[in-house]
């Protein structure tokens, strides 16, 4: 996405050039303007009270008092002056519908979602109604614990994720990932079949970023009229699109990657799944296996 033009005034927002397309802007509230944010904002932007508050609802206005910077929601939160307030206002994101994840396990310290495809795991600024850690702080709504994220799915990929609850609890699982402790398993497509050159399990060892990196895998399938495999993937370590980068690598491109590989297009979409989650849970040393049900698999 192309840099959203920044307009900024100290005690004066310069209004929206245009309301349907995406543009940033900044208000430093001065003293005499004190009040609620949603009339303020709508005094600078030209913008109704109705759009403003769906601005806000969905993560899209941010105020920083001091060093403090966060998502600003209630329109009738009481500015006061020194505060800064920004609307990251882009037309097509807000109006997105998001998909839904479904809350498959939840505990005190820790849920297990599944995450469907199109949906961050968590907000840009231009907001957070398209993530699924927006989600899960709405299902905890009324508890005194806020949601942390402590691994990642590409927005593209479906499956399984852990979120903690608290900071407490995001530090002992995140803990558990650096050290290796949570093993992590994957369902994909690929482009061809790796066993004709490969083997029908083995270990990708490619560095990258000039990290270690280690994705075991095994092929479970492979059709030869669509010459497509469904492979079995663990993974060792936790690079930036690890499976994709190194599958890619390889010479078997993951079906329907819109960044890796070519000639492996899918009109479902990228055939990566997050199946399965092992670990010892910290707060009670039981072994936890979280399994994305069958009827959940799409393919």
């Amino acid at each position: 996405m192309p840099p959203l033009p920044l307009f900024f005034l100290c005690g004066a927002m310069i209004p929206l050039q245009s309301p349907s397309k995406p543009q940033t802007l900044n208000f430093i509230v001065p003293p005499h303007d004190q009040g609620d944010a949603c009339d303020l904002l709508a005094e600078q932007t030209g913008l109704s009270k109705t759009k403003l508050k769906e601005a806000m609802n969905k993560g899209a206005v941010w105020i920083k008092r001091g060093r403090k910077e966060e998502r600003l929601r209630k329109a009738t939160f009481q500015v006061k002056g020194g505060d800064q307030l920004t609307l990251y206002y882009d037309p097509t994101i807000l109006a997105i519908e998001p998909p839904l994840a479904e809350c498959l396990f939840d505990g005190t310290h820790y849920s297990v979602w599944d995450k469907p495809p199109g949906l961050l795991a968590q907000g840009t600024r231009q907001g957070d109604h398209c993530a699924l850690l927006r989600q899960v702080e709405k299902h905890l709504m009324g508890r005194r614990e806020i949601p942390h994220l402590v691994h990642r799915l590409d927005r593209e990929a479906e499956g399984l994720m852990l979120i903690a609850h608290g900071g407490a609890a995001a530090e002992k699982l995140s803990a558990l990932f650096r050290e290796g402790k949570i093993a992590k398993r994957y369902r994909i497509q690929v482009r061809g079949n790796p066993a004709d050159t490969l083997g029908s399990n083995g270990l990708l060892e490619e560095p990258l970023d000039g990290k270690t990196a280690k994705t075991g895998f095994s092929v479970e399938s492979f059709d030869e009229r669509r010459n497509v495999a469904t492979v079995m993937v663990d993974l060792f370590t936790g690079r930036k699109h690890q499976i994709r980068r190194h599958f890619e690598l390889a010479g078997y491109p993951v079906m329907g990657d819109p960044r890796y590989g070519e000639n492996n297009s899918d009109p479902e979409g990228l055939r990566l799944m997050a199946v399965e989650l092992r670990f010892v849970d910290p707060w009670n040393g039981r072994d936890r296996s979280f399994v994305l049900p069958p009827e959940r698999l799409l393919f």
